[in-house]
């Protein structure tokens, strides 16, 4: 019988091995051929009706853009994404292009397919990611000033990961995937 916490065999040993790193290595530098890279997955991502509303304000250690996002990092995520090699600001344009509708329930969606790709993409190059929600969305959209319809979604830490997943890691069951929106409140 499948242990739950244990992959099924055939799921790809990228997403197995997948994990949300608390720590990175500050001497890891993500180069422009890997950021390239990155960004590229990102963009074959899918989308409804191929809007690919999605977009990525990027700081590495050194550059401005970095030093523009720190100021704006929560208290929890401050202390480990600091150190990550690349943050990513992740944004989503929620209104339809030459079309009528004033918004696209799909766009949050969208982004998430691009940086799932991003973040597949970063553990076949050896690097990790660690999607997160915790800093100051008002500061951070004042600092940036994205154009009309686009708004701040998420940020992602990228880098060579200096610790290690735990070895319980502890994820939903499939049947619980299945049963979960059906099932009386937990």
């Amino acid at each position: 019988m499948h242990h739950p916490q244990e992959p099924y065999n055939g799921i790809h040993p990228l997403l197995a091995r997948r994990f949300s790193p608390y720590r990175f290595d500050p001497s890891a530098v993500v180069d422009d051929l890997a950021l390239g890279l990155l960004l590229e997955a990102a963009r074959w991502a899918p989308s409804a009706g191929n809007s690919q509303p999605w977009g990525f304000f990027i700081g590495r250690p050194g550059e401005p853009e970095h030093g523009r996002v720190l100021p704006y990092l929560a208290p929890s995520s401050a202390p480990w994404a600091t150190d990550a090699g690349l943050l990513v600001v992740t944004l989503t344009r929620r209104y339809v292009d030459d079309t009528q509708l004033l918004y696209s329930e799909f766009a949050d969606y969208d982004l998430g397919q691009a940086v799932a790709h991003m973040t597949v993409q970063a553990q076949a190059m050896g690097l990790a990611a660690h999607q997160f929600r915790a800093f100051d969305l008002e500061g951070l959209t004042k600092e940036l000033d994205p154009n009309p319809g686009w708004v701040i979604v998420s940020m992602v830490a990228v880098g060579k990961a200096a610790d290690r997943p735990s070895e319980v890691r502890e994820r939903r069951s499939v049947a619980h995937l299945r049963s979960a929106p059906w099932s009386p409140a937990e």
